[in-house]
């Protein structure tokens, strides 16, 4: 990318052409084209890890970005998984479902992919 464009590109811009950049040679679909209610596999960077309980059972959420889109994959019953911390690349495998006006998917089956280092 010239230097030109990158300094008139927003700062949202920039970091939405990397986070596509992170994931585009895994061939997976973008996540603004995941569809609701099949089975997909996609991929993404973490861009925020919570605990949000859901009907009073414990349930930790990450919302994984890849530039184009966002899903929240939610892991029930738990305070935290292993390896997931924002910033990490993950691939994502379940079933996604809307659930006030976000893409949610349930205990999705999920691969971290290595950290990248400067």
């Amino acid at each position: 990318m010239g230097l030109r464009k990158r300094l008139t590109q927003s700062m949202e811009e920039v970091e939405q052409e990397r986070l596509q950049n992170r994931v585009a040679d895994l061939g997976l679909p973008p996540l603004a084209d995941m569809p609701c209610r099949k089975r997909v596999r996609v991929a993404g960077e973490i861009v925020v890890e919570r605990i949000r309980p859901r009907s009073g059972i414990p349930a930790y959420e990450v919302v994984v970005s890849d530039g184009t889109g966002e899903v929240v994959a939610v892991f029930t019953g738990r305070h935290s998984v292993t390896g997931m911390t924002a910033g990490r690349a993950i691939v994502l495998e379940g079933v996604a479902h809307q659930e006030h006006g976000r893409r949610v998917m349930l205990n999705p089956g999920y691969t971290l992919l290595p950290t990248v280092h400067a």
